[in-house]
């Protein structure tokens, strides 16, 4: 093992030997280079002549580019060009770390560490696979959720996918989650939630919430060393009273010495830039320090760098133009309201009785997503190819159940959307 991982060890397992257990064969090998090419660059930075670091510069300093696309590009270009460090941007670290506690006011008090950029939630996921992630661990999800888990961390890191029924009354099914981690005794957990959820559009109650976290106490106490990983891809977009305003990641951070909490959210659907690809993962633990929290940003940092190098600089820098932007604030509300006023619709739709002959909505409140669970007799891939050959109308079909993207459907029609999928249920069913 490298000097420069050990150290890093050492750290995490004097601050929480649960969180050092926690990490994957991968996790505790991996650190971030200071020596080498990275230590001498470092060392050079504030050099006349720099012949060190590899890329391109003008005469004057600055970085090299093309006019043909700087042009089309309103930002410094010692912004835009340039590698962004393994990290992510310090400026955009500090402002999503302040954006997050703002969000999540339970927070308050509570140490939690910088956040990482990740090139996007797809790669933050591989990134946690990697470090948390030893082939044969079981992954606890639950049975709708969102199926690049299984590419990332089945067919990425040889887990197992541990699913758990979902719903239950209309509610999350707590007492599956219970079941799940009691489950193969005590030892490494590893729980993935996602909230708003994909594909159902559900958002647990400020009493689920609460109940959530019991469970996951009760578990900790009981000797289990549990990561919960916080997918809040959707977060903020929730449409109902009484919804958790905040991540289930603040109700977890210092809940226990033997849970780490990792939120992995981003720009992608809160700011609606899917292709900026901009990712943050966050670590919190009771005990947590600044120390430690370092250690582990160093790791991620190091699986990055080792992975992709960083996540792109002009994508950061962009959004650090619109976080300063003085109407930052009010666009996105404007945005946020469209959604609202379509999953309202979406809502107004479901009313008509004759639906539920041939489908019913699953429980959602929240997010870009909502399904239908289609009655017995109707084959959810002869419907959506039929909606798509006679109506003019694309879903995706999920084993007994249609996924719908309101997000993507104006508002006007959400009605003709749902009357489609009646009449070809309806002529299914025939």
């Amino acid at each position: 093992m490298n000097p420069q991982a050990e150290d890093l060890n050492q750290i995490i397992r004097e601050n929480n030997p649960a969180v050092y257990d926690l990490l994957s064969q991968k996790g505790k090998n991996i650190f971030f280079p200071t020596k080498g090419i990275l230590g001498q660059s470092a060392d050079a930075k504030e050099t006349r002549i720099n012949a060190t670091i590899g890329i391109a510069k003008e005469d004057d300093g600055t970085p090299m580019r093309l006019d043909c696309i700087e042009k089309n590009i309103n930002l410094d270009p010692s912004s835009i060009f340039p590698y962004a460090p393994s990290f992510g941007r310090p400026d955009i670290r500090k402002e999503w770390k302040k954006m997050i506690c703002k969000k999540n006011p339970g927070l308050k008090g509570k140490e939690i560490s910088l956040p990482i950029v990740s090139n996007a939630l797809t790669h933050g996921v591989s990134m946690l696979g990697y470090m948390f992630v030893n082939e044969g661990d079981n992954v606890i999800i639950p049975d709708l959720f969102w199926g690049n888990y299984n590419l990332i961390l089945q067919n990425g890191y040889g887990a197992q996918m541990q699913k758990f029924n979902f719903f239950k009354d209309e509610h999350i099914d707590l007492e599956a989650i219970k079941s799940s981690l009691e489950k193969d005794g005590i030892g490494k957990k590893i729980l993935m939630l996602n909230f708003p959820n994909n594909p159902s559009g559900y958002s647990p109650t400020i009493e689920e919430s609460g109940k959530i976290a019991a469970i996951l106490k009760e578990s900790a106490q009981k000797g289990n060393k549990i990561i919960v990983i916080c997918d809040d891809a959707y977060f903020g977009l929730l449409y109902e009273d009484g919804i958790s305003q905040e991540s289930i990641f603040s109700y977890l951070a210092d809940l226990d010495p033997n849970i780490l909490a990792i939120k992995i959210d981003g720009a992608t659907k809160e700011d609606y830039v899917w292709g900026f690809r901009v990712g943050f993962i966050t670590y919190g633990f009771q005990g947590g320090n600044e120390k430690c929290y370092a250690a582990l940003e160093s790791k991620t940092a190091g699986a990055i760098r080792g992975n992709i190098s960083n996540a792109p600089n002009i994508s950061q820098s962009l959004l650090m133009a619109a976080y300063k932007n003085p109407d930052y604030d009010k666009q996105k509300l404007a945005k946020g309201k469209i959604l609202k006023n379509r999953y309202m619709a979406v809502k107004e739709a479901l009313k008509e009785k004759k639906y539920s002959k041939y489908f019913r909505p699953l429980p959602f409140n929240s997010g870009y997503f909502m399904c239908i669970h289609i009655v017995e007799g109707i084959d959810g891939e002869e419907l959506r190819e039929l909606l798509i050959k006679k109506y003019n109308i694309g879903v995706i079909n999920m084993s007994g159940n249609i996924r719908l993207a309101f997000s993507a459907v104006p508002q006007k029609d959400i009605p003709a959307l749902f009357k489609g999928i009646y009449q070809a249920c309806k002529e299914l069913k025939k």
